[in-house]
């Protein structure tokens, strides 16, 4: 196989990661949101090494579960057979080390009088061991015997437990650990042995690693930039086991000349529930946060539920009878209209006493439950098949999983979130993990989520009155508004201008005190500009197929091209999109001084039309590294019409000198929102995302550079809006 093949149905940002130069661009950092095909990219970056010509056996791949290495190291062995990769966990790695001989066995340069072997902790034995050498008082766990962050005091008193562990060779699993950094750290020829050893490392899951595994790979990494790393700090929900989100934070601090690649293409959950999702770090640093976005169009077994892009929704019941009676509703009818199997059904909760009553209020439904280890409890008899049953989990234990339908229960204060303790800084840190759980429970809905709030419940061995949870969408009382037209647009425009108006204020002061965080700061207000338009002009936006976004090369030009309804069309274009994009634009819009601003913070293209010169102004940017967006109206301008007016083919002629990509995308409704608004109610929009084309293919395929842009290009791009438009929704 060659690289072509191996990066076949990667996206962009997935590329750039199997891609990546350690010694050009240092070690790597990727954030790879849910849903975002992180696996598949380990496995294509150590299949990509290979293929490069690194030996199998100088590649160390670490996870957490030995299931989640032995599925990477199937993938891995598909393309290259019994491939020695080392791939295991943090666990194995330091076992496997201990056990080596360089040339005596590593073990014993740390002091073992015999081979270690794991054992079961024994917290309770370990404290009396303690209290007899008199350290009692120093509260910690058997896990944390061979630290070396311990007061010299204590370190003193537990010597003899430390003893009594190297003769016997009994160790727990964290000992493996401070055993193999004591090896690398404080023995030079072991370190220089294990260095040798592997020349590249992966690390999996990088969120959940707890201080002693990360120093364990920085001992191994050394001075060398091979590192490796995948990791979603919104997805950090076991700091009650020790992991330190801390690792994923200080990263690029700690690694000076590394590189961050961000993962954001979800190819599990419709754009609504990813939008939803996008909402729930708002207090979050600017510089981290991810925009996930649809990169499906056939989940759930291509059920038509998905293709619905359904609103998460928001049920509140007066107690649990209520609320169940909801549920099993919900789910006989989802089942039988979509043709979805029981195993499609998830209820997820925080605690695991919650869970023994959702799967009892089931069992007296006889609906099939699916149980731990797989097996299915109650009847479900079709045709002589047992299907799966519904699962009812945890939502820590949900964690890697997916359903078409998810009913999140139990969104009340004190559930959902947890009840947090101890002082500020401790309340504050668990709920943030608190939240990065209800993330990960949210986006394990593929088609449709239902979050689930119930007034009274009981809890805790009485009847309780619950708060709804802080993590819900607020209810939105304002539902309607009855003004004159006039009065109508009057206002919203003020607003619109006015927020404009805040933003230039706001981010000059971005500009001076927090640049390195300007261009995701700007990213992410021009969408909440947008959203602020649809809210003040009272438009319900319908984006179709944004999954078309996650086949588009945003590395090189792209020329959004989209038909001209209204003055909305652009913040409408901006959501489409999910991301910022600048347009080409008269030189007079120059002339009113808000919005000849923030064209140019956008990356607009002013071109004189009489003048011309805009193939030039475009080529300048691509030759400067900096790779244009533009959204370009084809017609020219508004259409005053039904349908689309004729099409110029300057802008097709710039595509095509640009090398660039065309995304179609059509618009249908907006001007009946604004020019040709008739009330004040809440009006429909619909914009639709077509699948994008690129001008260097398009050239192969007519003629190469005897193809005519006007008389080849621009038909066959005016085609499919034209299809799109006659087909979209009626308005």
């Amino acid at each position: 196989m060659d690289v072509e093949n191996l990066l076949a149905g990667l996206n962009s940002d997935q590329r750039a990661a199997v891609l990546h130069d350690h010694e050009k661009n240092g070690q790597l950092l990727i954030l790879a949101g849910a849903g975002s095909g992180k696996t598949s990219v380990l496995t294509k970056r150590i299949q990509y090494r290979i293929l490069c010509g690194v030996q199998p056996e100088k590649i160390l791949a670490l996870t957490f579960t030995a299931k989640a290495a032995a599925e990477m190291r199937e993938r891995v062995q598909k393309l290259f057979p019994n491939a020695g990769v080392r791939l295991c966990t943090f666990h194995s790695l330091a076992l496997f080390m201990l056990k080596s001989r360089i040339p005596q066995p590593a073990y014993e340069l740390v002091g073992f009088k015999k081979m270690p072997v794991p054992t079961e902790s024994a917290d309770k034995s370990f404290m009396q061991e303690l209290a007899k050498v008199g350290g009692r008082k120093f509260r910690f766990s058997r896990e944390e015997l061979f630290s070396d962050a311990h007061p010299p005091k204590l370190i003193k008193k537990l010597q003899p437990l430390r003893e009594r562990v190297l003769v016997s060779g009994q160790v727990v699993f964290e000992d493996l650990i401070y055993q193999a950094i004591n090896l690398l750290e404080n023995h030079e020829e072991a370190r220089a042995f294990f260095q040798n050893q592997w020349t590249e490392i992966l690390v999996d899951e990088y969120q959940d690693i707890n201080p002693s595994q990360y120093r364990l790979v920085k001992a191994l990494l050394g001075e060398r930039k091979s590192l490796f790393v995948v990791g979603d700090d919104d997805q950090a929900i076991y700091g009650f086991r020790g992991a330190d989100i801390g690792n994923i934070n200080r990263f690029r601090d700690d690694f000076k000349d590394s590189s961050l690649i961000r993962l954001e293409w979800n190819y599990r959950s419709v754009a609504n529930i990813l939008h939803f999702s996008n909402q729930i770090f708002q207090n979050k640093p600017v510089h981290l946060r991810k925009v996930l976005r649809a990169g499906n169009m056939n989940g759930s077994g291509g059920s038509a539920i998905f293709k619905e892009n359904r609103k998460p929704e928001v049920w509140v019941s007066e107690d649990p009878v209520e609320e169940m009676q909801k549920i099993i509703t919900s789910i006989k009818l989802l089942r039988e209209s979509y043709d979805l199997k029981w195993k499609n059904f998830a209820i997820l909760v925080r605690y695991n006493r919650q869970r023994l009553y959702y799967e009892e209020a089931l069992r007296d439904a006889m609906l099939p439950i699916a149980g731990a280890a797989g097996e299915v409890t109650g009847d479900d008899m079709e045709g002589g098949i047992v299907e799966d049953g519904i699962h009812v989990e945890t939502v820590h234990a949900s964690k890697g999983l997916q359903y078409a339908v998810v009913y999140y229960a139990g969104l009340s204060e004190g559930l959902t979130p947890g009840t947090c303790t101890g002082d500020r800084k401790q309340r504050k840190k668990q709920l943030d993990e608190e939240r990065r759980l209800f993330y990960v429970g949210v986006t394990r809905a593929e088609s449709f989520l239902v979050l689930l709030y119930c007034k009274r419940r009981y809890w805790k061995g009485r009847l309780a009155k619950l708060k709804r949870s802080r993590f819900l969408p607020k209810e939105n009382l304002k539902t309607e508004i009855d003004m004159p037209v006039i009065l109508f647009r009057i206002y919203a425009a003020a607003r619109i201008l006015l927020f404009m108006l805040e933003y230039i204020v706001k981010i000059a002061f971005m500009y001076i005190f927090r640049r390195k965080d300007l261009d995701p700061w700007l990213e992410e207000k021009v969408q909440k500009f947008s959203w602020f338009c649809m809210r003040m002009i009272r438009v319900d936006l319908t984006i179709e197929d944004q999954a078309q976004l996650a086949k588009v090369d945003w590395t090189r030009p792209v020329f959004v091209m989209g038909n001209h309804r209204s003055y909305l069309d652009i913040p409408i274009a901006f959501l489409a999109l999910q991301r910022t994009v600048g347009f080409i634009a008269k030189t007079q819009l120059q002339r009113i001084p808000i919005l000849n601003f923030w064209m140019h913070k956008l990356g607009c293209v002013f071109i004189n039309r009489e003048k011309g010169g805009g193939a030039e102004i475009i080529q300048k940017a691509v030759q400067s590294g900096k790779m244009p967006r533009l959204f370009i109206f084809p017609e020219g301008t508004r259409s005053k019409r039904e349908g689309m007016v004729a099409f110029k083919s300057g802008c097709f002629r710039l595509a095509v000198e640009a090398n660039a990509i065309i995304l179609p995308i059509v618009t249908k409704g907006s001007d009946e929102a604004w020019e040709h608004r008739k009330n004040c109610k809440l009006r429909p929009v619909n914009v639709k995302i077509l699948e994008p084309i690129d001008t260097v293919e398009f050239k192969k395929e007519h003629g190469g550079d005897s193809m005519d842009p006007r008389h080849e290009l621009l038909p066959f791009v005016r085609g499919k809006m034209e299809e799109a438009y006659g087909n979209g929704k009626s308005l």
